[in-house]
């Protein structure tokens, strides 16, 4: 694509990050329905939406250029949507729905523990960015599920983009 096709489409870098960024959302959005549509256990959102954002979309430019983005949002002269706000709510909302449906109540309340989660999943997207170009990033979020929220195992065996030794 010529410099000239992107100046057509877009007014300015600025427009062009925020389309970036808005199909960064996007697809984080797909990737939760999809771990919703799959219908299994109540603990298995999280540790599939998880585990299935690296395998589905970890090397897509479009979502590297957006978590890029993210990450570099102050010089950008557009304001950006909010990030990880949506997904806090999201987990949250799979937290209760897990809480509800009978799960421990010795964790903390759905709304710390899904801040601690996402701030955990996207530090770890961070490492696995800096060391290791993205390679480890389905093992090390699938650890940090599993470590974050015990009773998740559940979730993470019956996910399919789970790595095979996370599962039973």
């Amino acid at each position: 694509m010529t410099q000239g096709v992107v100046y057509f489409r877009y007014e300015n870098k600025d427009a062009l990050a925020l389309a970036v960024t808005e199909r960064f959302y996007l697809r984080i959005c797909e990737i939760a329905d999809f771990a919703e549509q799959l219908g299994l256990h109540p603990s298995a959102p999280s540790p599939n939406s998880c585990s299935g954002w690296p395998r589905r979309s970890g090397t897509r430019p479009v979502i590297q250029a957006g978590a890029r983005l993210q990450l570099e949002r102050q010089p950008i002269g557009v304001r950006l949507p909010l990030p990880y706000e949506g997904d806090t709510r999201l987990i949250t909302s799979w937290l209760a729905g897990e809480r509800e449906a009978g799960a421990r109540d010795d964790l903390p309340p759905p709304g710390t523990l899904a801040a601690v989660l996402v701030s955990a999943f996207f530090g770890a997207q961070h490492i696995s960015w800096v060391l290791d170009d993205r390679a480890d990033l389905v093992e090390r979020t699938t650890d940090l599920v599993r470590t974050i929220i015990p009773s998740a195992q559940g979730g993470i065996e019956s996910c399919p983009s789970a790595p095979q030794r996370c599962r039973g």
